[in-house]
């Protein structure tokens, strides 16, 4: 192929994508992408990162009531089993509350595990025992607790490394748990994040043109490459990447190449295009925040992404931020818990049951394994405040929805006594659910970093791959 003919393909495929994949600055700290994978590779970073293994974490932050969700006691005394019935599912023997009655009907592609439990009872402390495995050193109650150790996703970027299309290995869907930092892994291991993917015209929050440049501008290969460089100029010291990282500012010329690969990369693009798929499965998943977020998962997932992490905050964005699994009672004026269950119950059980459907009918079952779980589940007792139900936080017993995986499914491990207080059976720590997932992701969870002074920390101080499920 002449030059000529190269010059009019590159510049094909760039204008066919362009107004997808921009060029801009990350959300990560104000790095540009060629700073970002200029920072992997001062890391020691390499491009070996094209392990078929992906984990999807739905992240139920606020803690989920396990009574209301996945682990209904119907002969509890009335003040213990809360307003709903449980229904059957398709696994005799197991049932689940009633509000998920799509769940309900493809038990045997899921197993629930039951018996988990911990002692950090604030959410910001309770994240960061579920997400990265650690106690915190301090108990903080308040929510500005922040993570002394990465989280798993930031664990998998650095250990599975980059992939050579530049599809980042931890994707945060909108965004990443906002509690949880990379801290002596580096900051080009936080999560990528990608904003509402039920947004119209969706396109990744990372990946937009910032500072007034003009998309008419990525005609060419050239006309790219000057914007990496006049923006890299009106980047202030300060968010320019540290000296120590190795890589002096004037030497990131072939990582912007790489960043080049990225943004003109087909299979990255297409990842990111929930318009390639068909109009009726996405009705199927729900055409809102939780639904599109758990389709576009299952695509990064599927074109390889090591980690994509949903953040189900709330289920539509202009709902009150502490619109979350919070179900303290009269939490706000004129919500409970019974109204706030069935109101995400009626967004949650398409969006999941179409995602754990969708990976079986797609053959990626042994790909992809999906888990459901918030930082702790919700006193036994139901408690009452001016007429309104409520839970309050209880991490001594919590579920998890776990499918896929090439794990065994249709299944449940553990149990609490009869009023869900505390383990009865099999008990059971985060630790564990992340031992199994790693395990799924193929990285050793007694794996060790060097923190900030040089001491080996090990990606898990303890914890096991939960046997029943291997």
């Amino acid at each position: 192929m002449n030059s000529a003919s190269r010059t009019k393909k590159s510049c094909h495929a760039l204008r066919t994508r362009r107004d997808f994949l921009r060029v801009g600055v990350s959300a990560l700290g104000g790095l540009s992408l060629a700073d970002l994978l200029a920072a992997r590779a001062a890391a020691g970073m390499n491009s070996t990162g094209e392990l078929p293994t992906s984990v999807i974490l739905f992240w139920m932050w606020g803690g989920p009531s396990q009574i209301e969700t996945f682990d209904p006691k119907p002969n509890a005394p009335s003040e213990y089993r809360g307003p709903f019935r449980p229904i059957a599912t398709s696994v005799p023997g197991i049932e689940i509350c009633e509000l998920f009655p799509q769940l309900a009907k493809i038990a045997d592609r899921y197993s629930l595990i039951r018996s988990l439990h911990h002692e950090m009872a604030s959410h910001n402390d309770g994240s960061i025992e579920v997400l990265t495995g650690k106690t915190p050193s301090i108990a903080d109650p308040t929510s500005t607790a922040k993570s002394e150790h990465p989280d798993l996703g930031m664990i998998a970027s650095r250990l599975r490394g980059s992939r050579s299309d530049g599809l980042p290995q931890y994707i945060g869907i909108p965004t990443q748990p906002f509690m949880t930092r990379p801290q002596y892994l580096g900051v080009s291991h936080s999560a990528f994040v990608t904003g509402d993917p039920s947004a119209e015209n969706f396109r990744p929050a990372n990946l937009t043109i910032h500072g007034g440049l003009n998309a008419s501008r990525l005609d060419d290969r050239i006309g790219l490459a000057r914007q990496f460089d006049q923006h890299r100029r009106r980047v202030t010291p300060a968010t320019r990447i540290p000296a120590v990282d190795g890589v002096p500012n004037e030497g990131l010329e072939a990582f912007h190449q790489q960043a080049l690969q990225l943004l003109t990369s087909t299979s990255v693009a297409n990842a990111f295009d929930l318009t390639r798929e068909d109009p009726k499965l996405r009705d199927r998943y729900g055409r809102h925040l939780w639904g599109q977020s758990c389709l576009l998962a299952r695509r990064l997932a599927e074109a390889g992404a090591g980690v994509v992490t949903i953040d189900a905050l709330a289920p539509k964005l202009g709902m009150p931020l502490y619109f979350s699994w919070d179900d303290h009672a009269n939490a706000q004026p004129g919500w409970d818990m019974a109204k706030g269950m069935t109101l995400r119950a009626e967004y949650m059980d398409p969006a999941l049951s179409a995602l754990i459907e969708d990976i079986h009918q797609r053959g990626l079952d042994e790909k992809i394994l999906v888990v459901a779980v918030g930082e702790f589940g919700r006193t036994p007792r139901v408690t009452m405040n001016a007429g309104n139900l409520g839970r309050d936080h209880w991490p001594q017993a919590q579920s998890a929805l776990i499918a896929g995986g090439g794990l065994r499914m249709g299944q449940v491990v553990g149990a609490t006594n009869s009023k869900a207080e505390y383990p009865a059976e099999r008990p059971l720590h985060p630790q564990d659910l992340l031992a199994t997932i790693y395990h799924h992701l193929g990285i050793n969870h007694r794996h060790e970093f060097p923190d900030f002074s040089g001491r080996p920390i090990p990606v898990l101080p303890y914890g096991e791959p939960i046997r029943e499920l291997v």
